[in-house]
């Protein structure tokens, strides 16, 4: 890691701001501060404003000097002296003048991240293959690649041998040394330990203590996370949860997944065991699920499902249904793959339902196969879910659609890095 750049991101770990606007938090001029914390007066600016300013920067997009400072309650000075070394370190470019919308004055000119910043490598490890990428601290994906995980491999030296080759093959192809690893799995983790704990398709991986192997071969830091919430780090930093306080992230696919954000945090429950939505219960004497229990959420709304219902229901080619193709059957006239689209939203809406009755997120993203399925499919869902779903004064529920899955997963991965370098506590 280059030292200045180590030097910005290490130095005074302490807190950090909360994204959003708080009741009551004060500003210099008696007003509150969208920044959450107002930030440190001038003789105290160092690392904490700094990653203050940069987390302003992710929520709010190319921004002015002056606006950080109208938003901070600061003077225009106090800003320029913290973010005048993130220009110095090529952390921070200054785009082209930009005239004031009302007022007059002099144009500003929107800060926002250089493209020659350290990047952050980000990888997708899922049953059968393992996925690299070089992303920009803008978000954008620089370099991928990707490698299969045979399905007979049996030693955990060769899988780690496999994963690391991709990893590497991707570094080679940064312009500057990544800043670290993030790994999203497609599977149980422990946080703590920065392991894998099991992937039910892949059990050569169960056990792998892949974040302390990867930091020993790269010497970067390297955080591993369980593929839902890594989805909703994405969208955080990102995304559509971009400087939003509640929302819940829900994946479906060949499993069932889901994540949660409340309050500003992202909720992993103790060494990352919370989250397993897919393993709430929805039918008391449901089907068996794979984890051995009945009536699994994930027993009733994942492609497994909607393939044994299409067989059922004589659609062909059954093995290949998914949101998509039945919304394009539907259109073409096909009532069997309409009824079935509403069943789907409907299981779909189900867990959805309990959920926001639970803990109130009002706002879902949704990715995976059901984006697939595109405004139809979302209408669906979103339609059974507010009739099930008594009004309460709360506030409406609002779906949007994730990016596309794997994307959204790098960039995932890459914001568990930015996460931890800039101490915002997830």
């Amino acid at each position: 890691m280059d030292k200045d750049v180590d030097r910005l991101f290490t130095t005074g770990r302490v807190a950090s701001f909360r994204p959003a606007l708080d009741d009551g938090e004060a500003r210099e001029d008696g007003r509150s501060s969208k920044l959450g914390r107002s930030l440190l007066s001038s003789s105290l600016v160092g690392s904490t404003n700094r990653g203050r300013v940069l987390q302003a920067l992710f929520d709010l997009g190319p921004t002015s000097r002056v606006e950080l400072a109208r938003q901070a309650g600061v003077n225009r000075t106090t800003i320029s002296g913290i973010v005048q070394p993130l220009l110095d370190q090529q952390i921070l470019v200054e785009g082209k003048p930009i005239r004031p919308r009302q007022g007059g004055g002099k144009p500003a000119r929107p800060l926002w991240f250089s493209p020659d910043a350290q990047p952050i490598c980000g990888v997708l490890l899922m049953p059968g293959s393992v996925r690299a990428s070089i992303v920009t601290l803008e978000g954008r994906i620089d370099a991928e690649y990707e490698e299969a995980l045979p399905t007979g491999v049996e030693s955990r030296a060769e899988v780690i041998e496999m994963i690391a080759a991709c990893i590497a093959r991707t570094f080679a192809a940064a312009r500057r040394s990544p800043l670290g690893i993030g790994v999203a799995v497609g599977g149980m983790v422990d946080t703590t330990r920065r392991a894998v704990v099991a992937v039910n398709l892949a059990p050569v991986l169960d056990g792998l203590p892949l974040g302390e192997e990867l930091t020993r071969r790269f010497e970067v830091p390297v955080m591993l996370d369980h593929h839902p919430r890594a989805l909703l780090v994405g969208d955080r930093w990102f995304g559509k949860g971009r400087g939003v306080r509640d929302f819940a992230v829900v994946y479906t696919g060949e499993v069932l997944g889901g994540a949660l954000y409340l309050d500003g945090h992202l909720y992993r429950g103790p060494a990352g065991a919370g989250g397993e939505l897919g393993h709430t219960f929805v039918q008391i004497e449901g089907e068996l699920c794979r984890c051995g229990r009945r009536g699994c959420w994930d027993t009733i709304a994942t492609l497994g499902w909607l393939r044994r219902e299409a067989r059922a229901a004589g659609i062909a080619n059954s093995h290949l249904t998914d949101s998509r193709r039945l919304v394009e059957l539907a259109g073409a006239g096909d009532d069997a793959a309409a009824r079935l689209i509403d069943r789907y939203a409907r299981n779909v809406a189900v867990g959805i339902a309990n959920l926001q009755q639970t803990l109130a997120p009002n706002f879902f993203i949704l990715h995976g196969d059901v984006v697939g399925g595109g405004q139809m499919m979302i209408d669906a869902i979103m339609n059974h879910v507010r009739r099930l779903v008594p009004s309460h004064p709360g506030g409406e529920i609002v779906f949007a659609t994730g990016e596309p899955e794997d994307r959204a997963a790098l960039l995932g991965a890459a914001g568990l890095i930015l996460s931890d370098l800039l101490q915002f506590p997830l």
